[in-house]
């Protein structure tokens, strides 16, 4: 990874109010699936983490639930999951969880067991990193928020006369800008997360098919 030159700063945005379904308990329902930690979020395959889930069609968010950090209690114990793929059939509440998560709060004969959830806000190691999606260039830029403790609510850029430009946001997880062109970089990056934090990286270098760490790192809410 190749680290952004300036730090981060962290402040409050605006109001933002997130739906409930991000800041209060939920009841619901879990399956499972074989889950290799790639999927609709298009994070890629993570082998050494399958504590992974896909969220449901009705809170999936045209992708803002992507890397979120759940917690799932069902009728043995519970376990933290993130969010890496979309359950198209699966209504609010319903969990579709990879085997190795399903089996630590259920029998995996019962195939589906109610549960409660909750996002969290865990902490993580190391910065927010931007990933530049294969393909993006000046004129069709596509960057991935990754490495977030709060899911993200939008991303922005500094644009050359010194308005911040908001990206369009994607359901498969990526802020793609075309008109205006974003341009080749380096850039100077905007993100807020779903409770209103921000962090503000300069100097971000543009490295197609590549991962830029930020400075730093959403506070808990």
């Amino acid at each position: 990874m190749v680290p952004a030159a300036l730090a981060s700063a962290c402040a409050p945005y605006g109001r933002i109010q997130p739906p409930d379904h991000y800041v209060t308990l939920q009841q619901g329902i879990a399956t499972y699936y074989d889950a290799d930690g790639s999927g609709a979020c298009l994070f890629g395959p993570s082998p050494k983490d399958l504590m992974v889930a896909a969220m449901n069609a009705d809170e999936y968010g045209n992708s803002t639930a992507c890397g979120a950090y759940i917690r799932v209690t069902g009728p043995k114990g519970a376990v933290i999951v993130r969010i890496a793929d979309l359950c198209p059939e699966c209504r609010a509440g319903h969990l579709d969880l990879s085997r190795e998560a399903f089996g630590l709060i259920a029998d995996m004969a019962q195939g589906r067991v109610p549960i409660t959830w909750q996002v969290l806000s865990p902490d993580l190691a190391g910065p927010i990193a931007y990933h530049f999606k294969n393909g993006s260039n000046q004129w069709w830029t596509a960057v991935q928020v990754r490495n977030h403790r709060n899911p993200v609510a939008r991303l922005e850029y500094l644009t050359t006369d010194g308005h911040w430009q908001s990206v369009p946001r994607t359901a498969y997880n990526y802020f793609v800008q075309t008109r205006p062109a974003m341009g080749p970089g380096p850039y100077t990056f905007r993100v807020t997360d779903i409770f209103g934090s921000v962090l503000v990286d300069h100097s971000v270098l543009h490295r197609e098919s590549g991962t830029v760490d930020g400075a730093g790192q959403f506070p808990p809410p």
